[in-house]
């Protein structure tokens, strides 16, 4: 059995393909709990009770959300392009779902351990552009298509940054793969060690640059309602306004995931001691996307001109110039190589 899975091409496919289910299964029912999450937190800031009469504590409020919009009708708008209309969806969704081929969980724990991890998250997450791009010209509307490219342009203009951010914490690790960045936050400080504490204003930048990427309030302008309805997907209904939900809600989860691994230690312990491990990754997630609710509650909304200013004139300079700061600290091993992990064997 062990010898059909690891040497014949049959079982290699159904092993990689149970380890992509393995992955993907779990993570679309926690989206189904992260989204009443973010309801709950929500409603709790505002003083209301939020979901509460579907399942227990209204617990299967997103599964009756989900089979609505199941079986609702798919309408089409009459001088849309079909096959762009129905591709654009389904590109966000998949880009959405492949990113997580190199994200671990725990020492081992992802489908496809590559060196050049970063470098795909970044390749995939710029591809995410164009099912934005495709299901606002598609619609064949002046809005959609004004809000989807206003989401192009934001998407395009806080990648810099985030590369940037994630660019410094190569230098201080000196490899592009996500096991190399975890096992060098390793250290008997437990949470001190974490790239939190060196590259602590990135954390920031990273964050809001996280906020802007994903069109989370307050930079969610693509779909200001007063502005332009509702953005790119406002002539999508049924499940392609479904794909692009999810798609959406998984990008989130995706940068509360890069921010665990790249500044809060991955699934290692924060005390010293404590055994490493999954637990440790889901509960940092959990903490990243619970920040992402408590701002989408308490933050009012930018207008374009701030977002797209703060973007270019403020984040670009301050990445980059953080880039250049620690990469002479690392050169020189500042603080006996606080920012040089690589220099200690990390």
């Amino acid at each position: 059995m062990v010898h059909f899975f690891t040497q014949t091409n049959l079982g290699i496919v159904l092993m990689i393909l149970g380890e992509c289910l393995l992955v993907l299964v779990p993570l679309l029912v926690a989206l189904a709990f992260l989204m009443y999450a973010d309801r709950k937190i929500w409603a709790a800031v505002q003083m209301r009770r939020g979901p509460n009469v579907v399942g227990v504590f209204g617990l299967l409020q997103s599964f009756a959300d989900f089979l609505k919009y199941i079986v609702k009708e798919i309408v089409v708008p009459a001088g849309a392009d079909k096959a762009v209309f129905f591709l654009a969806p389904m590109i966000s969704f998949v880009l959405a779902v492949i990113a997580w081929a190199v994200i671990p969980f725990s020492a081992g724990w992802q489908v496809a351990n590559i060196n050049v991890a970063i470098l795909y998250i970044f390749a995939v997450s710029s591809l995410e552009v164009y099912g934005v791009i495709m299901g606002g010209w598609a619609s064949n509307s002046k809005y959609p298509f004004l809000g989807s490219l206003r989401s192009a342009a934001q998407m395009i203009s806080y990648e810099v940054s985030l590369g940037l951010i994630i660019i410094g914490v190569i230098i201080s690790t000196g490899s592009m793969n996500f096991g190399d960045i975890v096992a060098a936050q390793k250290g008997n400080w437990g949470l001190f060690n974490w790239y939190w504490l060196p590259h602590f204003p990135m954390v920031f930048l990273f964050f809001i640059s996280a906020l802007a990427e994903t069109n989370r309030p307050p930079f969610d302008l693509p779909e200001a309602e007063s502005e332009l309805v509702a953005g790119y997907q406002v002539e999508y209904s049924s499940t392609p306004f479904l794909l692009f939900m999810i798609g959406e809600l998984m990008a989130v989860v995706l940068m509360c995931a890069l921010v665990s691994l790249l500044f809060l230690g991955g699934w290692l312990s924060p005390i010293p001691g404590l055994p490493d491990g999954v637990l440790w990754m889901v509960l940092k997630m959990a903490f990243a996307f619970f920040i992402f609710s408590m701002v989408k509650a308490i933050t009012p909304r930018y207008r374009y001109d701030q977002l797209m200013r703060l973007g270019w004139k403020v984040f670009l300079p301050m990445s980059l110039a953080w880039v250049v700061l620690v990469a002479f600290l690392a050169k020189f091993e500042v603080l006996g190589g606080f920012w040089a992990r690589w220099a200690m064997g990390g």
